[in-house]
């Protein structure tokens, strides 16, 4: 049978839309016939991206509640009420034979919709620290894959398979060249290239950094790539130059990858697994604001394999000159950390994935 229906539901941030995106293209690339439908929040970033990726999708009324006190959070109940109404009419509509959740507001409504229904559902956790939204569903997932060990603390243990996390495919395969990606970038092909990436919407911090920072980085011989977020690319736009790329978000990932020598980035678990495979040296500047502090945990694990260097933000001020003019005056090492980061990759986890969709569908 190659006329499956898949539906599939994670957003919020490009951790939770580009692992649920990248398992669609991998289904596609088994069942061209089949079809596919998104389930997000309808204020959201997916609403835009997976759009852009070539799947429809549908929104939902549906925000988390605010972590401070909030006159939003009194229409929470409202707006999950009526979420639930339209994932009832979404999955009756499209009547799905598997459902896929990455994480992130809407695919709470999906899920439990589907799985009351006799779905089967499958989740995947991209963190160390798993996401409310996949605690309260996994009693409803036949299987849960994640990217780290130890997850039993989260999930039953005989619904886990251990996978990683799944990536873009492009990135899986070898990246283009290195002096050609910056020309293409409108950079010196010969020189050293710094990418810094603040996540998917971009982060306060490492932007007042890094645009406090330009001078010192440009005396250090970089050039610069930096993904400054949606929300702060009117603050930042007037630093670009021609030694200084600001984008308010990058979508050719592997031209960027591919010109960068040296990267700052924040340590969600979707970055994390893409720089596994990049395998080129990296500063994490993990954020604080996550729950359980995930970030500063899959940033540890990183540098206690040698395969990276972590700065928290309370240390920036202090520490990042000194660490950046360290790692660039000793090209030996910055080798290491790189191979060590490539040697912690997992580019079959894509993969894994779907084999075990497909034998919940063969069931």
């Amino acid at each position: 049978m190659d006329n499956y229906r898949f539906l599939l539901s994670g957003g919020g941030t490009g951790g939770h839309i580009y692992p649920a995106v990248a398992i669609a293209n991998e289904l596609k690339s088994r069942y061209p016939e089949a079809r596919f439908l998104f389930v997000g929040a309808q204020d959201r970033m997916e609403m835009e991206k997976v759009p852009q990726a070539g799947y429809e999708i549908r929104g939902l009324w549906i925000s988390g509640l605010a972590r401070k006190l909030s006159w939003k959070n009194l229409i929470f109940p409202l707006k999950l009420i009526k979420s639930m109404m339209q994932a009832r009419k979404i999955v009756k509509e499209f009547q799905p034979h598997l459902v896929v959740g990455t994480g992130g507001f809407a695919s709470g409504p999906t899920l439990r919709v589907a799985s009351g229904r006799g779905i089967p559902c499958v989740l995947q956790e991209q963190n160390s620290y798993a996401g409310i939204t996949n605690k309260l569903l996994a009693g409803r997932a036949r299987k849960i894959f994640v990217a780290y060990e130890g997850m039993d603390r989260y999930f039953p243990a005989d619904k886990i398979v251990l996978t990683g996390n799944p990536v873009r495919g492009s990135l899986a395969g070898n990246l283009p060249d290195p002096a050609a990606s910056r020309s293409k970038w409108g950079l010196d092909p010969g020189k050293k290239t710094l990418l810094v990436l603040g996540g998917s919407l971009g982060a306060r911090r490492i932007n007042e950094l890094i645009g406090g920072k330009l001078q010192f980085l440009q005396d250090l011989g970089l050039q610069i790539i930096w993904q400054c977020g949606k929300g702060y690319y009117p603050t930042y736009r007037d630093c670009d130059s021609d030694q200084v790329r600001v984008l308010d978000f990058i979508s050719e990932m592997e031209t960027a990858y591919a010109a960068a020598d040296i990267i700052i980035s924040r340590a969600g678990a979707g970055s994390v697994s893409e720089l596994s495979l990049i395998g080129k040296p990296v500063v994490f500047i993990p954020s604080p604001n996550v729950a359980e502090d995930h970030q500063t945990k899959n940033a540890r694990a990183m540098v206690e394999r040698d395969a990276a260097v972590m700065l928290p933000e309370s240390e920036l001020e202090n520490r990042f000159e000194a660490c950046l003019g360290e790692l660039l005056a000793n090209p030996a090492r910055m080798k290491i950390m790189g191979d060590n980061l490539r040697a912690l990759g997992r580019p079959g986890a894509t993969r894994e994935i779907v084999d075990e969709i497909e034998k919940i569908l063969k069931a």
